[in-house]
């Protein structure tokens, strides 16, 4: 179906405006694969003209303009073309029915193997909308929504607005639902989620709040509703100390809802959240926050994106970036998670720097000519967009200071509310508050792409040293320079390191009296973006006593900066393994001991030591998490004891300690085994070939829920026989019943290390294959076809000439296609640091 560009958006938007949708939706019918939508929606011609609105139904019963049919053999694609509109109101009613999802996108219908209950909930991004019912479906041409929905009678309707059971249907007793008519929003903010939820109610601020899950995690979300609603609260408070614009809807309703692709998606007024996000099992405090900073996020999103919104999607940063800072910074000033940008430096920021490094990249605000239609733009929620933009937006505010940021954004609020703006009306209101050049700023930061390189040269002199940084690239930047010395005799770091402030580029020498510092940390603080090298001295220093840097964020800096020399061939990753052997084990900040462990086992241990060396890779990160496990025995870092027996599951090259464990339902030493832990370890189990088919249904048997239905499909796929991958294989791409969450799961068993020559024939396969199947599914299961089905253990020249090749089909789904540009990329990088 043709992307809608962006010269048909403009002329769209200076031919009509939109005032208002009312939509009634039909879920009680007995078909459980479509549903019965009709939507009537007002807008004004200014001139005389034709246009079109979108849909994707499975049928149209009928549409009229102005009570006068509308042609229902001119549908083309999902496109209804309305001819002959005449200057002044207009109404156009459509009668459609509409299919339900099973990959996330439209309206999507999940039934909970559990018991039985099904639930529905819409995601309207991008041009989902029309799946469920027809729109003028591009981001400036805002309406009010109000939503009428019939559904079986125990049912609950959430939707934007305050939903109110108004009454019921004679026939079958099915409960109709109103939802209150919402401000001035965008189509593909509309939303709406129905099923028997659980929910917990709260009122603060004159509001009402809700949470709301699945009936059969209702006792895991009442064991945390204290926890996610205090984080609601006080992140809600305290954007209102920051913005002088008020909460602009009327109520926060927060749904955790099935199968959901993204980490949360920022409906005004019922946000959307996966609901993995509710806790079976045990987690980490990481965890915690990163749950947290998600709420946070997508509460930002209600200034940044819904009362406010992009004019068109090559300034989707406006969103992302602006959320993901303010979901980081705001957690990390109102609630308990005081320690956010650690784990930003050393895991979320990661994402952007891979992604700047890739020919897919691209600036965070792109020109528009670069972002010509929505296809395009789809490919743009990646990490520049959200980790490289708020990592620009921290720096920004180093460099222009809090006060004059903020109100900046204030005055950008106010000039632009409820209504659409760009990235130039953005700098225009920064530039109010600044004397500052911040147009120059945002021409060098968000108009460029890839990563500066910061060096430190070190000049040892009579009384002291002097400091020249040079950088590789065209940005300034305002960094800290942690100098760092340590004591004589017991060679422990002083408790804090000076901090010495610069700019750069900067024709200025900084000339510093003393000795010469054991370690000098370029942007110690982690407030720029950019990668940092180490002097030999420092180098030298860190890869000998890493672990006894005393500040976490230092710490992440660092460690950062080793990584980025392993990718970049600078650093032999045995001698990477080797700092993790030796410094891992005397960690105690948990997003370090995460990020590290996760880097080590999935690109090292796989990608970046050759195959005869995985089995030392994988027994030295058996030993962090031993000495990990033995270092928490006491109980006294549940967390941390967590994570390490995580890895050692994970890195486990024999079945025997596994498999007492699962027998035993507890690990020495060890937490008792939930259900995350246990499909973990049949997951390893089954991978080794220590288990079968009969082992993994019993434990299905043993926890019929949705996490178990995709812990036993990814246990399947990972089966050591050529049986069970012909089975798992012909599941992936050919059953397209298949829902998103158990092809994910599938997919990531399928492919491992151990077992490279009985998947070895399926590696050419998989170019044509995912190829056909994103053509038949569409965007979300090419999206997870690139992620999880590619196979990236197969780290040779025969994998990269089968891809290249298969770029050349110039049929290719665009995101199936930049995910392979980016894996074969991957590959490629790999490749060049394991033969240098």
């Amino acid at each position: 179906m043709p992307a809608l560009t962006r010269n048909e958006a403009q002329l769209r938007a200076q031919l009509i405006d939109v005032h208002h949708y009312a939509v009634a939706l039909d879920l009680t019918g007995a078909d459980d694969d479509t549903f019965d939508s009709t939507a009537a929606i007002r807008f004004t011609a200014r001139t005389t003209g034709d246009t079109f609105v979108e849909l994707k139904p499975e049928r149209v019963h009928s549409a009229t303009l102005d009570g006068h049919p509308v042609p229902l053999t001119a549908l083309q694609d999902n496109r209804l073309p309305l001819h002959g509109l005449t200057e002044g109101p207009h109404e156009l009613r459509v009668h459609t029915r509409m299919r339900y999802s099973r990959t996330g996108e439209g309206l999507h219908r999940f039934t909970d193997p559990a018991d039985g209950e099904t639930y529905v909930y819409s995601q309207m991004f991008m041009d989902d909308v029309q799946r469920v019912f027809p729109a003028f479906d591009q981001p400036d041409l805002k309406a009010v929504f109000e939503f009428t929905v019939t559904a079986p009678a125990h049912w609950t309707v959430l939707a934007n607005g305050i939903t109110t059971r108004t009454g019921h249907r004679d026939t079958d007793g099915a409960g109709i639902w109103t939802s209150a008519a919402t401000p001035v929003i965008s189509t593909y903010l509309a939303a709406v989620a129905a099923g028997p939820w659980h929910s917990v109610r709260t009122e603060h601020a004159g509001l009402p709040f809700g949470i709301h899950c699945r009936r059969s995690l209702a006792p895991h979300l009442d064991a945390d509703a204290a926890e996610i609603l205090s984080v609601t609260t006080d992140c809600f408070d305290r954007y209102h100390e920051k913005f002088s614009e008020p909460y602009p809807f009327d109520s926060y309703d927060q749904a955790f809802v099935p199968e959901f692709n993204a980490g949360a998606m920022e409906n005004p007024g019922l946000v959307t959240f996966r609901d993995e996000f509710i806790y079976r099992s045990a987690v980490t405090d990481t965890e915690r926050q990163t749950r947290a900073m998600v709420i946070a996020h997508e509460m930002a999103h209600m200034w940044f994106g819904d009362l406010v919104t992009l004019r068109w999607f090559d300034d989707i940063w406006l969103n992302e970036s602006f959320a993901e800072y303010m979901g980081y910074q705001t957690l990390t000033e109102a609630t308990r998670f005081t320690g956010t940008w650690t784990e930003f430096g050393v895991a979320r920021k990661a994402w952007g720097y891979d992604a700047d490094q890739r020919p897919s990249t691209h600036p965070v605000a792109p020109d528009p000519d670069d972002v010509p239609d929505t296809a395009s733009a789809l490919l743009n929620f990646d990490g520049i967009s959200y980790a490289k933009g708020a990592s620009a937006l921290r720096q920004l505010v180093a460099w222009l200071g809090e006060k004059d940021f903020l109100a900046g954004i204030n005055t950008h609020f106010a000039r632009h509310k409820f209504a659409n703006a760009s990235l130039a009306d953005f700098v225009d209101s920064l530039a109010a508050h600044t004397e500052r050049d911040v147009h120059t700023w945002a021409e060098a930061w968000l108009r460029t792409t890839g990563i500066d390189t910061l060096t430190p040269r070190i000049e040892e002199s009579a009384d002291g040293w002097t400091l020249t940084v040079d950088r590789k690239g065209s940005r300034p930047h305002r960094i800290a320079v942690g100098v760092h010395h340590r004591e004589p005799g017991s060679g422990q770091f002083l408790e804090r390191g000076e901090l010495l402030h610069l700019d750069v580029p900067s024709d200025e020498v900084l000339s510093v009296s003393g000795p010469r510092p054991d370690l000098l940390v370029l942007n110690d603080g982690d407030l720029t973006y950019a990668k940092v090298r180490l002097d030999e001295t420092s180098l030298d220093t860190a890869l000998r006593t890493l672990s006894g840097i005393p500040d976490p964020l230092t710490r992440a800096v660092v460690w950062n900066s080793l990584r980025d020399m392993v990718r970049d061939g600078e650093l032999d990753p045995r001698d990477y393994l080797a700092t993790v052997g030796a410094h891992l084990p005397e960690e105690h900040d948990l997003a370090i001991v995460q990020g590290v462990l996760t880097f080590a086992r999935t690109q090292v241990a796989v990608r970046y030591v050759a195959p005869e060396e995985r089995h030392d890779a994988l027994a030295t990160l058996t030993s962090v998490a031993r000495d990990l496990l033995r270092r928490t025995e006491d109980g006294s870092d549940p967390g941390l004891r967590l994570a390490a027996v995580r890895s050692l599951v994970d890195s486990a090259t024999t079945p025997d300690a596994l498999a007492g464990w699962l027998a035993d339902s507890t690990v020495p030493g060890g937490p008792a085994l939930d259900p995350e832990l246990r499909w973990r370890i049949l997951a390893r189990l089954s991978v080794l070939g220590a288990v079968g088919e009969a082992e993994i249904d019993a434990a299905l048997a043993a926890d019929p829920s949705a996490t178990g239905e995709e812990g036993a499909a990814r246990c399947r796929a990972a089966l050591p026989t050529a049986e069970a991958k012909a089975a798992a294989w012909e599941r992936l791409f050919h059953d397209d019943s298949l829902s998103n969450y158990l092809f994910s799961a599938a997919a990531q068993g399928f492919w491992q290390p151990e077992q490279a020559e009985l998947v070895r024939e399926y590696v050419p396969r998989f170019y044509p294959d995912a190829v056909a199947l994103g053509a038949r599914r569409g965007p979300a299961i090419a999206e997870a076809a690139g992620r999880w089905a590619f196979p990236a253990h197969a780290v040779d020249e025969d994998n990269l000439r089968a891809g290249h090749a298969c770029l050349a089909d110039p049929d290719i789904l665009p995101l199936l296609r930049r995910k392979l540009v980016d894996q074969l990329d991957d590959l490629s990088r790999a490749l060049r640091v394991r033969t240098p």
